[in-house]
């Protein structure tokens, strides 16, 4: 069974809480349920993982890599705009990566249009609130299908 990583970068665990124009009223939580509730639909093992802390991130990539995982869907939160390092850890590996928000972050402030993850991203889906995740989990399902 093929396994999928979803991570959830900076102030994602306030989803629900912070600027519900933004970003909807659902949670982290509720954003979970439904990832694994699709994932078993499509057949793929998820595991989702979210900090606030940069190096735990990364050691989560290096640990990625090494348990080999199938591919990794990740909405960084504002790391995407300027982490070098989450950059370099994702560099790292070697599946399908695919990048998501629940905003349109070209819609936003200037600094938000630029993304340190998107060049080793296999695509980007922003904007779609929930939705950018699921439509993300089906993509990386859909290129392990094709052979990454």
């Amino acid at each position: 069974m093929k396994k999928i990583l979803v991570l959830h970068g900076v102030n994602l665990n306030m989803f629900g809480k912070r600027d519900p124009a933004q970003y909807g009223t659902i949670t982290l939580d509720e954003i979970n349920q439904k990832l694994k509730e699709l994932a078993k639909e499509l057949g793929v093992e998820l595991e989702t993982f979210q900090t606030n802390h940069e190096g735990e991130i990364c050691e989560k990539i290096h640990q990625a890599h090494q348990e080999k995982v199938d591919a990794v869907v990740i909405n960084a939160g504002a790391w995407t705009h300027y982490s070098y390092a989450l950059r370099d850890a994702l560099a790292i590996l070697k599946v399908p990566i695919i990048e998501v928000h629940m905003s349109n972050i070209h819609a936003r402030e200037e600094f938000r249009h630029y993304s340190v993850v998107s060049p080793l991203a296999k695509g980007l889906i922003c904007g779609f609130g929930v939705q950018s995740y699921l439509l993300g989990l089906r993509a990386a399902c859909e290129l392990l299908k094709e052979g990454g």
